[in-house]
């Protein structure tokens, strides 16, 4: 049975949210066993660029997709994306996880809106709503004047709009570029960045408890880009 646009853009993004929930765990265990930011996600691209050049020797005719096509959009991309995952893996070590994705979830209020300005894409009754309804959710979690602000709120706030920013670049290369090539150049471009920041000792230090949610922080890395990268091409930057 073929599956519909939107069935399929569902099930891309309960993969993805999977991968994030699995991800949000293991960097959290990661950060109490010592290890900083910048050295889970140098795991998190280190693992990836070990799978991805797997499959490069297993599968030669992958290997044409690598070429370096659009490279001052796939760098910006990654620039913008390990700014804001740097954002938000530093909130998961501050916040309570469901508040850190609650706030997250302002990202589609985003998307829609720079979709509107930068792809075009018509602001329907829906897209307002989503907007509308997003912002109020951010007050009802935040409850400025009630509460005691928490400021690594802002960091995910930032992180969510910061991930808005690489949807749309993303929804822009692929109109070229398969799913592929963008993972492949995420993790080509993201693993020096995080070794720039990295003490090299801390991963000689690892525990072998620490394997488990190391390997799950690559593969989630790994699945849920490729699950996001799969959905957008499928329907509009407002389903979510």
């Amino acid at each position: 049975m073929k599956l519909s646009s939107l069935a399929r853009v569902i099930l891309w993004m309960v993969g993805a949210l999977l991968s994030f929930s699995m991800m949000a765990v293991s960097i959290r265990e990661l950060s109490r066993g010592g290890l900083s930011i910048f050295e889970i996600l140098a795991i998190r691209s280190g693992i990836a660029l070990l799978v991805l050049f797997a499959l490069l020797a297993v599968r030669p005719e992958l290997r044409p997709l690598t070429r370096p096509n659009r490279m001052p959009l796939h760098a910006f991309r990654n620039v913008v994306h390990y700014i804001a995952q740097f954002a938000w893996a530093s909130s998961l070590t501050m916040l309570p996880l469901a508040m850190v994705f609650a706030l997250e979830f302002t990202m589609p209020a985003w998307t829609a809106l720079l979709a509107v300005w930068l792809l075009g894409e018509r602001l329907t009754p829906s897209r307002i709503g989503v907007v509308v309804f997003g912002l109020i959710g951010v007050l009802v979690i935040l409850r400025p004047g009630i509460a005691d602000f928490n400021p690594a709120a802002m960091l995910v706030l930032g992180a969510a709009f910061g991930y808005a920013v690489i949807m749309i670049a993303t929804k822009k290369l692929t109109t070229t570029e398969t799913t592929f090539a963008i993972i492949f150049w995420m993790a080509v471009i993201q693993f020096p960045l995080s070794l720039i920041g990295s003490n090299p000792g801390n991963f000689l230090n690892m525990h072998w408890g620490d394997f488990v949610p190391a390997l799950a922080v690559g593969i989630g890395g790994l699945t849920s880009h490729y699950c996001l990268s799969c959905h957008i091409p499928v329907g509009d930057m407002a389903v979510f």
